[in-house]
């Protein structure tokens, strides 16, 4: 799977004058995983990114798999806005991927509603540390596996939620993380997730 995207911005699209409320929502998972290129190809306007080219001197720090074929890496963060609706606007926060990085996380996660984990089939493991975080802050989330090209195992969903220990209550969708319709299905399903789990509480309540 390349990095290029569909139905790219070409310009600033203003927010509509009928928005009434706002999501803060996060995109994390393991490094090359397909964050920036989902925020990229959702995003309503140009996306801020704060990607850096890799250099030599982080290769001792890093482990840069090489399924990614990457040059680049996010060092803060992505930043998009899509609305789905006259009314609904998602703020999305793409999270660095690097390990080295991942203390940046739990100050994102401050004030989030949802979050997204993006999933490498080829690099399942570096998941979990995503899924544990958002656990313990007590953050909804789905699970989106980005299909690349070259992943020839293809595990089914039900394979994969087994491998995440992922409880049953908990979305897990197949994406193309570069797709813009496939990446707006996926927070589509994080916020009917989020509907979901406040009728949950109301009728609990």
């Amino acid at each position: 799977m390349g990095s290029a995207t569909s139905e790219l911005p070409s310009s600033r699209t203003p927010l509509r004058d009928t928005a009434e409320t706002g999501l803060k929502i996060v995109v994390v998972g393991g490094f090359g995983v397909g964050k920036t290129t989902l925020v990229r190809s959702v995003s309503e306007i140009r996306p801020l990114n704060t990607e850096e080219v890799m250099t030599q001197a982080g290769a001792g720090v890093d482990r840069i798999p090489e399924s990614t074929g990457k040059n680049t890496t996010t060092v803060a963060f992505d930043f998009g806005r899509i609305s789905l609706n006259d009314r609904l606007v998602l703020y999305l926060f793409g999270a660095p991927g690097q390990k080295r990085f991942w203390f940046l996380w739990d100050r994102l996660f401050s004030g989030t509603l949802g979050a997204v984990v993006l999933v490498d089939t080829r690099r399942m493991d570096e998941s979990w540390y995503a899924i544990d975080r958002l656990e313990h802050h007590g953050t909804p989330f789905v699970v989106a596996v980005n299909r690349f090209d070259d992943d020839t195992a293809r595990h089914s969903l039900q394979e994969i939620r087994a491998a995440l220990a992922l409880p049953d209550h908990v979305p897990l969708i197949d994406c193309d993380a570069r797709v813009r319709s496939s990446g707006k299905d996926v927070l589509i399903t994080l916020v009917d997730h989020l509907h979901h789990l406040a009728r949950e509480r109301e009728l609990t309540a």
